[in-house]
This record gives structure tokens, sequence and C-alpha cells, in this order.
């Protein structure tokens, strides 16, 4: 009776599969449903301000001793939101330190000022200056603005996913760039065997980050996600030019005061030549944006359609 109870079971299972494997979406409907998924997100957390924990570290790999021309460790307290622009479907994120290695940042108020509230602010130059300002504390001398917790996402909205070849992964559990670190914590950078691996590699030329001097620098990696709905749980970004390789990796998770996914931990290394560059940021305290007249936290101006991400440039060879 054992056995035949046994034998029953398999052949319901068996054939049951077949009818699971037809109700799989394809790799296109999946992407389809991203594309949704990132353009609702980043309409809900253009009414988001979080805080950033955001700590850098700077590293010689040849003899384990600090870079000699900058400091070997900064963490920065940020408040992050996003600034969109007016008729394109682009967001670029704002990263407004107001404490470094927990010192207050004394121009905090004439920054925001001037790049948020001044005439003329919904400009190409306006945001530009965002950008640059965000990424002014960045320690090393490895210049970049590419460490942003949503920039991966943007791979697929509608009118980007034209620029990469997505091809679908294993969908056994990652092994992410930077997870070699002791220190990473497994249930952060986690996702089910039901998630689905998404590969992706740019392939069109004027590509969407660039090097200091506008050379295409191709972004590639992979994005684990819900195939029903879409929704991203984990991103990674790998670029590397044989000069600079740099790997991004963000993890997503629920937020009961917000009630979507947000970013929960980003991690980065960028390397080239002895010199590495770790670090690690975490998110919290999510809340609407609010103005008031001794501090301005305000949901910004639209702005003008953002510039192209740059890459990370190696270490200069020569200084004014």
């Amino acid at each position: 009776m054992l056995v035949a109870v046994i034998s029953l079971a398999n052949g319901l299972l068996a054939a049951a599969q077949p009818a699971s494997r037809a109700r799989e979406p394809s790799l296109d409907q999946v992407l389809a449903r991203a594309a949704a998924y990132v353009e609702q997100l980043h309409s809900q957390l253009a009414s988001i301000v979080a805080e950033e924990t955001y700590v850098q570290e700077l590293k010689s790999r040849l003899d384990s001793s600090v870079h000699p021309l900058a400091p070997s460790r900064r963490a920065l307290t940020s408040d992050l939101l996003l600034v969109k622009a007016p008729r394109e479907n682009r967001y670029v994120e704002y990263r407004d330190v107001f404490a470094v290695d927990g010192v207050a940042v004394r121009d905090r108020q004439e920054r925001l000022t001037a790049l948020f509230l001044a005439p003329g602010a919904a400009t190409r130059r306006q945001l530009e200056a965002i950008i640059n300002e965000s990424a002014r504390l960045n320690i090393g001398d490895i210049p970049r603005n590419i460490n942003t917790p949503m920039l991966t996402l943007s791979f697929l909205l509608r009118d980007m996913q034209s620029r990469f070849r997505f091809r679908t992964l294993s969908r056994a559990n990652p092994q992410l760039g930077v997870r070699e670190d002791a220190d990473v914590n497994p249930a952060v950078f986690r996702v089910t065997t039901e998630m689905w691996a998404i590969g992706f590699r740019e392939t069109r030329r004027r590509t969407v980050i660039h090097t200091d001097e506008g050379r295409d620098f191709p972004a590639a990696g992979r994005l684990w996600l819900n195939p029903d709905t879409g929704a991203v749980l984990m991103s990674e970004l790998e670029m590397d030019n044989g000069r600079v390789r740099a790997t991004i990796d963000v993890s997503y998770q629920s937020e009961p005061v917000v009630g979507f996914l947000v970013p929960a931990e980003m991690r980065e290394r960028y390397e080239t030549g002895g010199l590495t560059i770790d670090g690690r940021a975490t998110y919290g305290k999510f809340r609407q944006f609010q103005v008031r007249t001794d501090e301005v936290i305000g949901k910004p101006p639209a702005a003008a359609t953002p510039p192209r991400p740059r890459a990370p440039a190696p270490p200069s060879t020569s200084r004014d």
C-alpha cells in the first residue's frame, strides 16, 4: 500500500509539471513586468527621503598599508533622495551629506538652497551640479559618481532595455562580486530559488556610463527578481575596462513604513593597480519629504535631462 501511494503521488507530480512549465512567463514578459515595476518604484521613491550611513575604506592590496595621498576611512551620513527630469523618465539620486566622520557639514543649507531653490535650477548644469555634489566626498583617488543604489535598476526601464542584451541565468543562490568579505550579512544578500536571475550586458554605443574622457564604459551584471511581479530583490553591476574594475551590489527589502521594497544595503568595490576602495551603505529612516524654514529638505523642483553617469577613473598620473 505504501508503494502504491508513493507511485500515485509521483504520477500526479509528473503530470502537474508540464502545466507548471507552460504557465512560466517568457523572458520578454518578465522584462516588461520589471520595467513597469521600476517605473512605479521611481514614482514612489520620488516622494521619499532615506537616511544613508555610508562607510568607505581605502587600502593598498600590495602591502595592506593605507594609500599615502588620502584618508584611509570616511563615514558619511546623508539624506538620499531622487530628482526627476521633466518630460523624461529619468531620475538622479542626490546624496545630501550632513555629517562626515560624525562632524556636521556646516554649509549644508547653502548647498541645498543653491542646488534646489535658486532661479533656473531646472537646467542641465544644475543637474550636473547635483551629481557632482553627491560625489564630492568620495574617498580615494578614483573619481566616480556611479555609487548610488538605484542606478542599475534604471537599465530595466522600457526606453533603456534596448541598449542591453538580457538572458536568463541559473536560479541558484547568487555569489556576488563583493560577498567574499567576511562581514557581509547573508540575510541581506540572499534570494530564494523561485526568483529569476537575469544577466545583462550593454551593447549600444554611447553607453549610459562613461569615463572622464567621454569614452564608453559598457555596463554588465545580474538582477534577481520576482518573475510574476517584476520586483527586483538584488542587483549587481560589474564594469572592467582593463584599468579599473568596479562592482556594486544592492539588496532591496520590504520597508513597512512606506509599504514597498526599498534599498537596504549597497556594497561596492573599486580596484586599480594596487589600490582598492571598499564601500558599504545602509538605508533607514524612510520618510516623506518635508520643507522647514530652518532647514531645506524639500521635494526639489523638476530638473533637466540628466547627464550620463561617470565611470570610475584610475588615479591621475599628473597633478596641477
